[in-house]
């Protein structure tokens, strides 16, 4: 394994070889290389000041590049190896004019007090690259990340419908693409992964899953670091000492997305971004669900596997994927065990995971074409919120009589969980007025939820029983129309 990180700053080679591996790339960017564009608001993902674009190689997008925001706040800076860092720096051309996307803020006074805008340019970077966009809940999403306090939303919105962007075909763009492509494998050569050792600390990166069993064996109490969307934070919020780090974010095996025979299989380090219309097409509402975690910068680099490790009872991805009856798999050395998602979770802040054990990837059945999912994400806002309540169900109705449901919450327990006493009052019912009572107070046995800042005790069952008598009204009434916001709405 090498003992260097090596990426493309711009155009520019990079090899750094000594560094404390918990050093963020937004500090690395002003303090190492005085690149002072890239801000720092929150320090925890959420502002999109510090929004940076990454390209890695990859054989199937267009040149042979694929790009994506992130935040450069909680990513580390050996995440870097094999990939090319642009900043707000890298846009102006050799003669000293503005990028498109940097004049379409000029012309529309797109910004304000300045402070955002270069995390807004980059996020219209991003779009630019892709060929451009001019549909509004389109470039709402795209943009949900940055946030902006001097309230200039509109005129942002009309700079990324005027910039246009490098078509897909576009000879330059290609030729330019395929050169850092060529590049960057250049840098890397066929070496393995990272191996560093710093007085701070020691981080290793392997390449294959096989590689990442036998380290955590070496050392089982590793971090393991995926998107860095959680791991971050404790870091730069809690000021943690991480050692050893172990980045996921390489393996190539673990990030791949694919259907195999009824299953949808999941890499643990599959990105949220990875796996969203793959998810969207098993069930709308979990797609819709994914689209509504965190921002663009935070799906580009969470992972759905760190979702589930971390055993978060506000995590959004694991009430979905038990309500649809998602296993995972566990595997420690070269010994593998298939278990049933909802036994993951044994109490608060305890998961069925031994030292030296990693998940390595999930599976999703198809729901049966009978079978109906529901999700909802209850929040104080629409995007980039945490969860008070999040309710879905996997629903199989015949004749009017309930054949099969299977309904789980977050926000409810100390873990993602079941609601099995309101599943029975339901199994073999009539789906009707009596029926949804019955389960509504079966509700109150499964669950007593606590008070926090998020939402009362009090408010969280009347929300969860509230979100059955939505289940019943859109699998019995389904021209009533019961969503008041969501991706329809976004973009009208």
């Amino acid at each position: 394994m090498r003992s260097d990180i090596r990426f493309l700053l711009g155009n520019e080679d990079r090899r750094i070889g000594n560094i404390d591996p918990q050093t963020t790339v937004l500090n690395y960017l002003r303090l190492n290389e005085h690149k002072f564009g890239t801000k720092e608001g929150c320090a925890e993902g959420d502002c999109g000041a510090c929004t940076i674009v990454l390209g890695e190689v990859d054989e199937a997008a267009a040149g042979g590049m694929s790009y994506r925001t992130v935040n450069a706040c909680i990513q580390f800076v050996p995440t870097l190896d094999g990939k090319q860092l642009l900043t707000v720096e890298h846009l102006k051309s050799a003669d000293g004019s503005l990028h498109p996307v940097q004049q379409a803020m000029v012309d529309n006074h797109g910004s304000q007090c300045g402070f955002c805008t270069p995390g807004f340019v980059m996020s219209l970077y991003k779009i630019w690259l892709d060929g451009g966009e001019e549909e509004r809940g389109a470039i709402n999403d795209a943009l949900a990340g940055n946030l902006c306090r001097c309230t200039g939303y509109g005129p942002i919105i009309e700079a990324a419908r005027q910039s246009g962007g490098a078509a897909i075909n576009d000879t330059i763009e290609q030729s330019r693409r395929w050169d850092v492509a060529s590049r960057l494998k250049g840098l890397i050569g066929d070496d393995g992964g990272l191996s560093l050792s710093h007085e701070s600390g020691r981080y290793f990166a392997p390449r294959s899953s096989d590689e990442l069993a036998q380290l955590l064996i070496t050392h089982p109490d590793a971090v393991i670091l995926a998107g860095g969307t959680d791991v971050g934070l404790w870091v730069t919020k809690h000021l943690m000492r991480l050692d050893p780090i172990i980045y996921i974010g390489d393996v190539a095996d673990l990030k791949q997305v694919e259907q195999i025979g009824s299953d949808l299989h999941i890499g643990a380090g599959a990105t949220y971004s990875a796996a969203h219309d793959a998810l969207g097409a098993v069930a709308a509402d979990i797609g819709e669900l994914i689209r509504r975690i965190g921002s663009r910068q935070i799906r580009n680099a969470g992972t759905v596997g760190g979702n589930i490790a971390n055993g978060s009872p506000i995590g959004d991805t694991p009430p979905a994927l038990i309500a649809l009856g998602a296993r995972i798999v566990l595997r420690m050395g070269d010994v593998r065990r298939d278990i049933a998602l909802e036994d993951f979770f044994i109490t608060y802040g305890k998961q069925d995971r031994a030292k030296g054990e990693f998940v390595e990837k999930i599976i999703v059945p198809q729901p049966g074409a009978q079978t109906q999912f529901k999700a909802w994400k209850i929040s104080k806002r629409f995007d980039q919120d945490i969860t008070a309540v999040l309710g879905a169900f996997a629903i199989t109705l015949e004749n009017g009589v309930i054949r099969d449901i299977r309904v789980a919450f977050g926000g409810m327990a100390g873990t993602p969980m079941r609601a099995k006493k309101c599943e029975a009052a339901l199994m073999g019912q009539p789906w009707n007025d009596a029926t949804l009572n019955a389960a509504r107070r079966a509700l109150a046995d499964d669950f007593k939820p606590m008070t926090d800042m998020r939402a009362s005790g009090e408010y969280r069952m009347l929300v969860a029983q509230n979100l059955l008598s939505k289940l019943f009204i859109e699998t019995t009434q389904p021209g009533v129309a019961t969503r008041l916001v969501g991706k329809a709405a976004a973009h009208a």
